[in-house]
């Protein structure tokens, strides 16, 4: 336990931090199982479920959630999967 005054409030600072980015670590997971859940069934409304991901993935990088190279690999892998869905099911 931290004896110095401003180490006990970093202490309390960073773990609010920790958690809201712990939850926004697990909306991103959500919305890219989401999306890719929606490309393979084919579902209308599978572009909108893309374009959200790749909306938080932007959103987590410029908030320094996660890094911006990890968002735009992120952003790429969930491009290139929505696209082959999407060409497997045209005839």
């Amino acid at each position: 336990m931290a004896n110095v005054k401003s180490q006990v409030k970093r202490n309390k600072t960073n773990e609010k931090r920790r958690q809201r980015n712990k939850a926004a670590k697990s909306e991103l997971k959500t919305r890219i199982k989401t999306a890719l859940q929606a490309t393979e069934q084919g579902d209308e409304q599978a572009a909108e479920h893309v374009r959200m991901a790749a909306k938080r993935l932007d959103k987590a990088a410029a908030r320094g959630i996660i890094h911006p190279n990890q968002a735009a690999n992120r952003k790429s892998a969930l491009m290139r999967t929505a696209a082959r869905s999407a060409a497997a099911r045209r005839p």
